[in-house]
């Protein structure tokens, strides 16, 4: 099984990085000892060509796509896709599909972005149509889902769930939905510093996409917090709530409330603080704020 229980795994951001830059840390993830390395289809990779890439130059680790936008192929497109991964690398790879965010639909795409839960199930049916004239075996399935209803889809449909910008109470109620034997794979932001300000700050800058993102917010207001919560790049409240930050310890407790919540996977999206001189630079260069690697934190965390 590609995906086992109380494993921990790493989100990369692969915008950030060239080819070979990609290809090195993958095997540096591998190399640490976490399971799965989680990487979303942005604009600059396409989803399943980069996974390819990926499961080529590491040998065990698995290799999820979290998420690939089901607006950028055709259903019968993405059952082959998978098939071939599946037929190329065994179970290694694990296809993470969701409806991504109408400003990456619309505004890149062109498409007309739909209601959420209709077309994912729409889609769903037209992939499982496809596979009667298609060759082969699928890789496990996952869906992008934070509301309620897409959580019961994805354990309804596909191999479970996987969560994105949620605290540990959001997992207690996705394993209640999903029940025992489905995957939830949920990711945790991680910032390697004791420092509460300089964390808050960082994390504000790094998730700000999120606050003008309907699926994420109103994902915050169902959990109980409020509008005032999401003003000014987020509340203390919320940020603590989303992203872990302060000794070792109290990260691994972070980690460990998600196991005990009911979470399969913790996948580990470090935000690296930066200089403040090298931030602007940073920023002019287009990289994403909020996976540039921390290669301490990933060196510290790593499973034991």
């Amino acid at each position: 099984m590609s995906i086992t229980n109380n494993s921990v795994g790493v989100f990369l951001y692969p915008d950030n990085f060239s080819g070979p830059e990609l290809a090195e840390a993958a095997q540096r993830i591998e190399a640490l000892g976490y399971q799965a390395v989680w990487y979303p289809e942005v604009y600059y990779y396409e989803s399943f060509t980069l996974g390819g890439f990926l499961l080529s130059h590491t040998k065990n680790i698995t290799v999820a796509s979290g998420i690939a936008n089901i607006y950028g192929r055709d259903p019968m497109t993405c059952v082959q896709s998978g098939r071939s991964l599946r037929s190329f690398y065994g179970d290694r790879f694990v296809m993470g599909l969701g409806v991504s965010h109408p400003s990456i639909v619309s505004g890149a795409h062109g498409h007309e972005y739909g209601k959420p839960l209709t077309t994912m199930r729409n889609y769903l049916d037209d992939m499982e149509r496809a596979k009667s004239h298609l060759r082969g075996e699928d890789p496990e399935v996952v869906i992008g889902a934070m509301g309620w209803k897409m959580i019961e889809l994805s354990g309804e449909r596909t191999a479970g769930a996987h969560p994105f910008n949620s605290p540990p109470e959001h997992t207690r109620r996705t394993r209640e939905i999903l029940g025992p034997d489905k995957w939830l794979c949920t990711a945790q932001h991680v910032i390697w510093t004791t420092d509460a300000k300089a964390a808050r700050a960082a994390a504000r800058k790094a998730l700000q996409f999120y606050f003008v993102t309907p699926n994420h917010y109103n994902n915050w207001l169902r959990l109980g917090y409020t509008r005032e919560d999401l003003e000014h790049g987020g509340s203390d409240r919320l940020i603590d709530a989303l992203v872990v930050y302060g000794t070792e310890e109290q990260i691994r407790d972070r980690v460990q409330q998600h196991f005990d919540a009911g979470a399969t996977q913790v996948i580990l999206n470090t935000i690296r603080l930066l200089p403040p001189e090298e931030t602007p630079k940073v920023l002019a260069a287009g990289v994403n704020y909020q996976s540039i690697p921390d290669w301490n934190a990933l060196e510290a965390l790593r499973p034991s």
